[in-house]
């Protein structure tokens, strides 16, 4: 399962296991934009939603939900292959709490642009303390996509 969770990190694009220790070691700063302006809630709920793909087993349509820039980095054939490796072993969905974001311009290994960096607790039937990492971006759409998902 360690290894398999290794290959998981490797098409994971953005959201890797060092933008993970960056969001748990950084609290989020106060911003002095005005709520709506806040681009978490935004980035949270595409974030949802495309977990949702994941979650019901459609490896697929996750990948065609995703940034241009996740697509341009991870085939679907393998995408769904990491994810058929993966995360279908951990089974299904028991529970997932939000626990952080933050916001940044910055992440390892991707362009500079508009990121959440998101993490959730999670249970799944065959896995009771997993950290999910999914890191939305703006994209060139001006929507809201995930660009990476890293499991810990």
């Amino acid at each position: 399962m360690k290894n398999s969770l290794l290959s998981l990190a490797a098409f994971c694009v953005v959201a890797t296991a060092a933008v993970a220790s960056v969001a748990a070691a950084e609290p989020p700063v106060p911003s002095a934009k005005p709520a709506a302006a806040k681009p978490e809630p935004l980035a949270q709920t595409a974030a949802e939603q495309w977990l949702t793909l994941v979650d019901a087993g459609k490896f697929a349509e996750s990948w065609q939900a995703a940034s241009a820039y996740f697509k341009g980095a991870v085939s679907e054939a393998q995408w769904k292959a990491a994810l058929d490796g993966v995360r279908k072993p951990l089974g299904a969905l028991v529970t997932r709490k939000f626990k952080s974001a933050k916001s940044t311009k910055t992440v390892p290994g991707a362009p500079d642009g508009e990121y959440v960096i998101l993490q959730f607790e999670t249970t799944f039937a065959n896995k009771k303390d997993a950290i999910e990492t999914v890191t939305p971006m703006l994209d060139k759409d001006g929507k809201w996509k995930v660009s990476g998902y890293f499991i810990k």
